[in-house]
């Protein structure tokens, strides 16, 4: 079995976020970038399918050379081989085209990926990408299972869970709970020092066009004051007459 696991080179949330040029760009002074949370629960699944089941695996990231280091920590963790596809991340459709044609041109039988990433949220690079690839398509998958072709799932629905039978090839959006967290592995100095000889191929985009542009970022409104209130009575008269809640 062949697995590409889709990583995004995400800012540490705890990073102070800025912006430059009239709010236009983001501004990456100062701050640390890791793999997206959601990405790394799958790479540790797929770890388990290497070692369980002598899988191979291959991590791939669409963007510039400064993500090298984060597929570098994938490499550390466990991962094969890399590839970074040599282009900027401008939006969703322009990044699950790129990698569409990495899974083509490599034969993948099975893609994972967070269900989105921790900076834009858009939990549309997974979906995206199983529609231009015909692959079957699971999305928030909290358990997982591959038996030859044949796959069981665990998806998260509102409510409970939801659990389903599919077969390769096909496309996995993860999040905790494929995994758990006491799972997460953290790289070791035999990793670190192995990830450096292992093979991380640069690729040039294949051409695909942004399907929308940036106009400017803004940041959250400041929180508003605090009115703190001793009784119930005061606050229903709040609600009511003041925040029109009731």
């Amino acid at each position: 079995m062949k697995i590409l696991v889709c990583i995004s080179h995400v800012p540490d949330t705890t990073s102070k976020i800025n912006f430059t040029d009239n709010d236009t760009k983001f501004d990456t002074n100062g701050v640390q970038f890791v793999i997206n949370p959601y990405d790394e629960f799958v790479l540790t699944r797929a770890m388990w399918f290497k070692e369980k089941q002598g899988a191979s695996v291959t991590v791939v990231n669409v963007g510039g050379a400064e993500t090298e280091p984060t597929l570098r920590k994938a490499l550390a963790i466990g991962a094969d081989n890399a590839i970074r596809v040599n282009t900027n991340p401008t939006d969703g459709m322009l990044v699950a085209k790129e990698l569409a044609a990495v899974v083509k041109d490599g034969g993948f039988d099975l893609v994972l990926a967070g269900k989105e990433s921790a900076d834009y949220n858009g939990q549309m690079v997974p979906g995206m990408l199983a529609s231009l690839l015909d692959f079957n398509f699971v999305n928030a998958c909290v358990g997982m299972e591959v038996e030859g072709t044949n796959v069981t799932l665990d998806r998260e629905i509102d409510g409970g869970e939801e659990k389903l039978s599919s077969s390769l090839p096909m496309v996995v959006a993860g999040q905790k709970g494929i995994v758990e967290e006491k799972d997460l592995r953290i790289p070791n100095m035999r990793g670190i020092m192995m990830a450096r000889k292992k093979p991380l191929n640069v690729v040039e985009a294949s051409g695909a066009a942004s399907a929308s542009s940036t106009q400017n970022f803004e940041k959250p409104a400041a929180k508003g004051a605090v009115k703190l209130v001793d009784n119930v009575d005061d606050l229903i008269n709040l609600l009511h007459n003041e925040a029109k809640a009731i």
